[in-house]
């Protein structure tokens, strides 16, 4: 009864203007149409492209001096290098949708302009401070907010509700704690022949390994892998060993692959059956429910001293190095796309996190919880959520942990000699920037 067709998803995002939007009227020289380049990724199922698209064209008919143009630009990664790309040779886009980690580098660039500036009015502030404080932890250096909460998650269990009643489990129970993962994902996992046609769980390792890290890292007692000001790390910490121990035997012990587990098919894995349960963003939550020929749950991350979830996802932007004019047209489209309604209506059509708590109040948010209340999980886990893995100079930061991350998944190396050189590197690297 929860299937939804891209057909329904689009025509939802056919929203009226909401009272108290200002309409843009600034016209470019000539008053011809303004065309803004946007650039955006695309990590996840279920279409967010064609959203996206449908998007844009209801604020050109809404507002037909401004046309948006979004450039689908790959991952996250392929988007940053193309932005990057783009500004170094003279071709700065006026805003992207990024992953909210790339601030700091960005900000190393003198490439984005400060949200803050364009707040004129009381509405104004009110709107920016109407965002979730855990989305902003990675929107903001210090008091001064450089990003716009968008397409935002956390990490959330997926669990195939069929596969624990044929494990003689409790469907209604998901694993609450570390203990319980890893027993429950033995009893999960299915092996025949010398065969293993199903695995208990399955956590990516590529990709976005140091997010998945971080959920076995991190606690509520003010750790995380770096510092709040994206100049160090803490690779080497022994907390950090203790959450990678803990990842990797789940694999040790034939719960989970070997090896590298992908995240690109981790979620087309889980639908077909291959893995009971998988840890992934709550952006792939539609299209579980959209596609799962199996009843399904979604749970809380299974906690060890505590609950938690890094946040992720990506941040609109608005970049210097365009026309004041341009910016501000801008800013007024990020205001539109973030208005309550439609805030709730991109959750409802991907999974990602409403950004806005008063998302939650509009009417469609409360009769969507009511018919499928999975979509309130990953919010209710912001209450445990931190900081994602954000430093200057992020990819190469960030590929010091994947690597060891890699290294420990595929037995090249041991744990502490892979977090040792991680952070050496990661030393090195940040050092610049202290």
């Amino acid at each position: 009864m929860f299937k939804k067709t891209m057909a329904m998803a689009l025509a939802g995002l056919m929203l009226t203007s909401m009272a108290g939007t200002t309409a843009l009227t600034a016209k470019a020289e000539n008053d011809d149409v303004m065309e803004l380049t946007m650039y955006f990724p695309v990590s996840v199922g279920g279409g967010p492209d064609a959203l996206i698209d449908a998007l844009c064209e209801e604020y050109h008919k809404e507002n037909p001096n401004v046309k948006v143009s979004p450039v689908y630009a790959g991952s996250y990664a392929d988007t940053r290098t193309k932005v990057q790309a783009a500004i170094k040779g003279g071709n700065t886009p006026d805003l992207a949708i990024m992953f909210s980690i790339d601030l700091y580098s960005l900000l190393s660039m003198d490439a984005i302009a400060d949200i803050d500036s364009f707040c004129t009015t009381d509405a104004d502030k009110e709107w920016l401070n109407g965002f979730y404080d855990g989305f902003m932890m990675n929107s903001r250096d210090g008091e001064t907010t450089y990003g716009i909460p968008w397409q935002r998650s956390t990490i959330v269990l997926y669990y195939n509700k069929d596969a624990f009643e044929a494990a003689g489990l409790d469907p209604e129970q998901p694993p609450k704690t570390w203990d319980e993962l890893k027993e429950d994902a033995k009893k999960l996992t299915i092996t025949e022949n010398g065969q293993t046609t199903q695995y208990g769980i399955q956590i990516p390792s590529d990709g976005y390994a140091y997010w998945m890290l971080q959920t076995f890292c991190v606690e509520q007692n003010g750790f995380n892998l770096m510092n709040e000001t994206g100049t160090e790390t803490y690779y080497d910490d022994e907390r950090t060993a203790k959450g990678l121990e803990f990842w990797k035997s789940l694999a040790d012990d034939g719960s989970m692959p070997e090896g590298i587990v992908a995240w690109a098919t981790t979620p087309s894995d889980f639908l077909e059956g291959k893995t009971a349960m998988m840890y992934h963003t709550t952006g792939n939550l539609t299209n579980v429910k959209n596609n799962a020929s199996f009843n399904f749950g979604v749970a809380m991350l299974p906690a060890n001293e505590s609950y938690g979830s890094p946040t992720g996802g990506g941040n609109f932007y608005i970049f210097k190095g365009v026309s004041e004019e341009r910016q501000q047209a801008a800013f007024d489209f990020i205001k539109w796309m973030t208005d309550d309604e439609r805030v709730a209506q991109w959750s409802i059509d991907t999974g990602y996190v409403a950004t806005r708590p008063s998302a939650y109040d509009t009417e469609r948010m409360q009769e969507y919880a009511k018919e499928f209340p999975y979509c309130l999980v990953a919010r209710d886990q912001l209450e445990y959520g931190y900081a994602e893995l954000s430093t200057y100079n992020q990819a190469e930061v960030q590929k010091a942990i994947d690597d060891a991350i890699s290294y420990v998944m595929t037995d090249q190396q041991d744990v502490e000699s892979a977090l040792a050189t991680a952070q050496q590197t990661a030393d090195g690297i940040l050092q610049a920037y202290r």
